[in-house]
């Protein structure tokens, strides 16, 4: 019976990876960026549209890379490294909640988070924090297992997938366990000379290559991406303290009750010996904590929390919370009876095609959350709500797919444009671009997050329009990508025909 359900979820899990495109900016940066380095054969020094790329270190784009070369470039591959590492998530907390509860703790943690819509929709969408999240939880499960030298491995990891937080944040929790617990034989334990050498054998061979390569790339990363990250607002991520305390709450919405109570049980425990539940809940903690101290703030930051919680709620469940999951699965019903009544109507005719779908998605949350009044399949049931739901939701985002990509406009060029025929994007810039097309464009005035970059290479920019006009007068053949609103001045001082068009954007062509 498990592995009938562990083949069900797989089948919902990857199926449908390629069922919408990407969306700018971060999943189309994210798959192109590895196309690049497939292109160029350099997978020292990530490039974007050409340009380098210093704000993430490069593991997720060279395992996508190596998708590229082994199986195709598409759209469902360059989301593949998360999926798999969101799969791999849910059974690496089936093992260890079993091995540290004992059955059936981590059974029952596997189905709270596969069925948690956040890290579900983390596991759907090309972005770094999947990651990240995997190799932590990596490295926590280690320690806690009693293998320190694979959680330095897995703090390494962690670094190159998405920079120094993978090192931080398990040495903060370790840090702050050993003051509470008074436990300093743990220090000992975890490896102190032998583990950093594990790390640094694995970390630090891409950040002395990429820095010999790239004198400017240590500022960049450490200082820019990492210092002034933390600690300003130089992203434009901002957000109140509490923002990610509504995220949680969504993340965990089908079983949000017993993991609240999974995680005071854990952060009030005091075991005599090493207490794996304290440490869980202290991670979560520190993880939450660290997060919302920052001024860059997005919902996906706290993805490491999930697995952890989820422990949490498998042990507490196995323990006899699941009478709590009767009023829970009361609370899903009830929201998804709310969404029901509330969404048909809701975004106007923009969200029209989308609305369905997200009916159809509370729907089926309501009719699992009334099979989970049936206590023998209530956890079961409660995850399929969470699951399936979610599912839906981001399978019927592609309906209204124009709107955040471009996607249909570039792909709907027939034929391509030539690779040695330049093409410009004329003060507008997405990052669909570059994917779509399989190949680099000359931007025209537009910096947005490449601005740092182009001051480092200016070869694939033009900083004004008198320059552009000039390159256009001169090309005997030329691709651009305009915006819908300027495209009328524009083609009234360069000759220039529309080939295809959306809301948005026009590409037009000369001659």
């Amino acid at each position: 019976m498990r592995l009938l359900l562990i083949a069900a979820l797989a089948a919902a899990w990857f199926g449908t990876l390629g069922l919408r495109p990407l969306y700018k900016a971060d999943e189309t940066r994210y798959a192109e960026i590895p196309r690049e380095m497939v292109a160029s054969g350099d997978w020292i020094t990530p490039r974007l549209n050409g340009f380098k790329y210093f704000e993430k270190p490069p593991l997720q784009y060279w395992a996508t890379a190596f998708f590229y070369k082994t199986i195709t470039i598409k759209d469902w591959t360059s989301r593949l490294w998360a999926a798999l590492l969101g799969f791999a998530g849910i059974l690496l907390v089936l093992r260890a909640g079993n091995r540290l509860f004992g059955p059936p703790a981590g059974t029952l943690a596997a189905a709270v988070l596969a069925g948690s819509p956040i890290y579900v929709a983390a596991a759907q969408i090309n972005t770094l924090d999947m990651g990240l999240s995997f190799f932590l939880t990596g490295a926590v499960l280690a320690l806690a297992s009693g293998y320190p030298l694979v959680f330095w491995a897995c703090c390494a990891l962690a670094v190159l997938s998405k920079g120094l937080v993978g090192i931080v944040l398990p040495l903060a929790t370790l840090g702050l366990y050993i003051l509470i617990k008074r436990d300093w034989r743990l220090a000992w334990e975890a490896k102190p000379f032998s583990g950093p050498l594990v790390f640094l054998l694995i970390a630090a061979p891409w950040f002395v290559a990429v820095s010999m390569r790239n004198p400017e790339f240590a500022h960049f990363f450490f200082i820019q991406e990492h210092f002034q990250r933390f600690t300003t607002e130089v992203h434009h991520r901002t957000a109140p303290a509490w923002f990610f305390l509504p995220v949680l709450a969504l993340g965990f919405a089908p079983f949000l009750l017993p993991a609240a109570v999974g995680w005071w049980r854990g952060i009030t425990s005091r075991a005599p010996s090493f207490d794996a539940v304290l440490w869980l809940a202290l991670w979560a903690l520190v993880v939450l904590a660290f997060f919302s101290a920052s001024s860059s703030k997005l919902p996906a930051y706290v993805l490491p929390v999930f697995p952890a919680l989820a422990l949490l709620t498998g042990k507490y469940l196995a323990e006899g919370g699941r009478k709590l999951l009767v009023v829970q699965a009361a609370i899903v019903a009830a929201l998804g009876i709310a969404a029901l009544a509330l969404v048909p109507g809701r975004g106007g005719a923009a969200y029209a095609t989308y609305v369905p779908w997200l009916a159809a998605g509370a729907t089926v949350a309501t009719a699992c959350a009334a099979l989970a009044f049936f206590r023998n399949i209530s956890v079961v049931a409660l995850a399929a709500a969470g699951l399936l739901a979610t599912q839906l939701a981001i399978i019927g985002h592609g309906s209204i797919a124009e709107r955040f990509t471009a996607a249909a406009l570039i792909t709907s060029l027939e034929p391509k444009p030539p690779a040695d025929v330049p093409v410009y994007a004329v003060d507008v810039y997405d990052h669909s671009l570059p994917w779509y097309l399989r190949r680099t464009v000359t931007m025209v005035g537009y910096r947005d997050e490449l601005g740092v970059a182009i001051d480092w290479d200016r070869e694939l920019f033009i900083a004004d329009m008198a320059a552009f006009e000039r390159a256009w007068r001169e090309q005997k053949q030329a691709y651009a990508f305009v915006g819908a609103g300027g495209f009328a001045e524009l083609a009234a001082r360069l000759p220039m025909q529309p080939i295809a068009r959306d809301a948005r954007y026009i590409f037009v062509r000369k001659p």
